[in-house]
Order: C-alpha cells, then sequence, then structure tokens
C-alpha cells in the first residue's frame, strides 16, 4: 500500500452494501411507487444510488421479513418472452403510512450520507 493508494480510496470509495434495515426501508421506498421484483430492486439501486449496494442475500431477507410482517405481498406475474413467471412484490394497502415512515428514514438517510460521502460521479466529472 502505498499514500497515493489513501486518498484514491477516499476519491473514489468502494460501494457501501446495504444491512438489512437499510434494505427494508429502501425495499418500501421502491414498493410505495410500484410493484417490483427481486433483480429490479438490485438493479434500481444502482442506477439511483451508484455509490450502494444491494446482496440477493440480503434484499431476499428483507423481502421475507416483510412478508412476513404482513407489510408485503409475494404474486407470480408472467412476463412475455420469459420461460417463467417472476415474483413480483407489493406493498398492502393498510401499509401505506408504515411505509412511508420507513421509506422516509431511506431518504434521510441517503442525504445524510450524501452530505458526509465523497461522490463517484462528483469526482469523475
Amino acid at each position: 500500500m502505498k499514500f497515493e493508494d489513501i486518498y484514491q480510496f477516499f476519491e473514489d470509495p468502494p460501494p457501501l452494501y446495504l444491512n438489512k434495515e437499510l434494505a427494508v426501508c429502501y425495499v418500501l421506498s421502491v414498493l410505495i411507487r410500484r410493484d417490483s421484483y427481486g433483480t429490479e430492486l438490485i438493479h434500481a439501486i444502482e442506477s439511483e444510488y451508484p455509490d450502494y449496494r444491494l446482496s440477493d442475500t440480503v434484499l431476499y431477507s428483507a423481502l421475507k421479513f416483510l412478508e412476513n410482517q404482513g407489510a408485503i405481498m409475494g404474486y407470480w406475474k408472467k412476463v412475455e418472452g420469459r420461460g417463467r413467471p417472476r415474483r413480483m412484490y407489493r406493498l398492502r394497502p393498510d401499509w401505506q403510512v408504515k411505509a412511508r415512515e420507513l421509506a422516509e428514514l431511506w431518504q434521510r438517510y441517503i442525504l445524510g450520507q450524501r452530505n458526509t460521502t465523497p461522490r463517484r460521479r462528483a469526482m469523475s466529472s
């Protein structure tokens, strides 16, 4: 390791992986707007929040938690041009208020992190 490596790390930090608590809040922030499925949730976070990543393990643990709590429901949807149905997730109507509260925690977390963490995109500009 060289000192230049340390500076490079802070100029272009590696992505941060969400833990289960953040994943639950993130998933709810998406499901408030639309139904979604696992792969889409992973790709969406990478495109909307390039400094963050969501592992399959944490995502499906968060989805299982939300299903067990009665916050979301899963259903199968046949997609044109795709062999097997896709497992979709939908926010239950009676969870709208609680989901908005938790989604707000996600937004506050993201805004707080953006104010304290160097942004890769800003550095590359």
